[in-house]
């Protein structure tokens, strides 16, 4: 690092003005306030540009570590490395993407971390159910940095992590400050979120400051949350380009039908083709089934065979060209199984006549 790269981390550590960066990130670093940068016009780079381009990434990637590590000073804390199994999940589960699968930029968050370390600590409290542990001991709950605590459980490696005791509420603001600033989480993901906190009893005030919306929008957010069941939207995923209008219409077709959307939707769920389709295809597959007319079931015709008496005998069904016999439980099956064997005989003796008239 050169003298004034050094200059800069430090002003950035106690406060200081950082200077401009390039608009290429880690991808651990891409969450954070201020990640949007201006486009830069595309030239020609020539060796020397490029490897400038590289010095000034690391630039970038070392003031946002200085900024956190600015941050936990002013707050009196400390940054700790923690084993990734001695860390839960947080109560409320804001992402339905499971590491890469339905998250392409998992991967290249590995990497990153794999060559250039951890550069953004987590945040994690520690955990109630281990009766508030210190940080030598005992377990922590992630508040948010769910990803890079993946990451780093993927790698093998401990995590870098900030220690802090916060009440449940003051977690939910956190993981939802995190999300309002990473803008990547798709409404059907923050929808889950808020009817998640919303039935653990949290008040609609603070799941409105947590998500960062209105009143109104909490509403549809519930609204599309209560109509869809969790478990076909367990199966669709995240669906990032299925936005609010298109799951408040999926919602509309499971409120409005009379049952058999769920049958359907079972059945397009389980297929091995919607499986190996990508989230956003799986939503479309699944709102096309939904829309697609049900199939009219084939008339049956019933026949009663009645004995000389007038009891039954038997009951002929006839459905499409599939024809069933049915005899009535008080039928010997002695006779069952005589007329079995006759039918056996007696279509032997009718195909060969017919293949006599041909």
């Amino acid at each position: 690092m050169t003298g004034r790269d050094r200059k800069n981390s430090i002003k950035a550590l106690f406060g200081g003005d950082i200077l401009p960066a390039g608009p290429e990130r880690a991808p651990e670093t891409k969450s954070l306030p201020g990640a949007e940068t201006p486009a830069v016009p595309g030239r020609a780079s020539s060796g020397a540009v490029k490897a400038m381009g590289l010095t000034l990434s690391s630039i970038t990637r070392e003031a946002e570590e200085a900024r956190a590590l600015r941050q936990a000073l002013e707050e009196g804390e400390r940054i700790v490395s923690l084993d990734t199994g001695r860390i839960d999940v947080s109560f409320v589960s804001d992402r339905l993407s499971d590491e890469e699968r339905d998250d392409p930029d998992f991967l290249a968050l590995v990497e990153s971390m794999r060559e250039n370390g951890q550069q953004v600590p987590i945040l994690v409290r520690p955990s109630p159910a281990a009766g508030g542990a210190g940080e030598g001991e005992g377990r922590y709950q992630v508040a948010y940095g769910h990803r890079r605590l993946k990451a780093a459980h993927r790698l093998g490696i401990k995590v870098k992590a900030i220690v802090r005791p916060l009440t449940d509420d003051e977690l939910v603001l956190a993981q939802g400050k995190e999300n309002a600033e990473r803008r990547n989480l798709s409404f059907i993901e923050r929808a889950l979120f808020a009817h998640t906190l919303v039935g653990r009893g949290f008040e609609r005030r603070l799941v409105c400051d947590a998500l960062t919306v209105q009143k109104s929008e909490l509403s549809r957010l519930l609204q599309v949350a209560e109509a869809v069941p969790f478990r076909f939207i367990r199966a669709i995923g995240p669906a990032p380009k299925a936005g609010r209008e298109r799951w408040m219409a999926l919602g509309t077709l499971f409120s409005n039908g009379n049952g058999a959307e769920i049958e359907k939707a079972a059945d397009e769920t389980t297929s091995e083709r919607f499986a190996a389709a990508a989230s956003d295809e799986r939503f479309q597959m699944l709102f096309d089934r939904l829309l697609r007319p049900a199939q009219k079931a084939p008339v049956v015709a019933e026949e009663k065979i009645v004995r000389a008496d007038g009891a039954l005998l038997a009951t002929v069904e006839r459905k499409g060209r599939a024809v069933r016999l049915s005899f009535a439980k008080d039928v010997d099956p002695a006779f069952i199984a005589a007329l079995t064997g006759r039918l056996r005989e007696d279509y032997a003796v009718f195909l060969a006549e017919k293949a006599g008239r041909d």
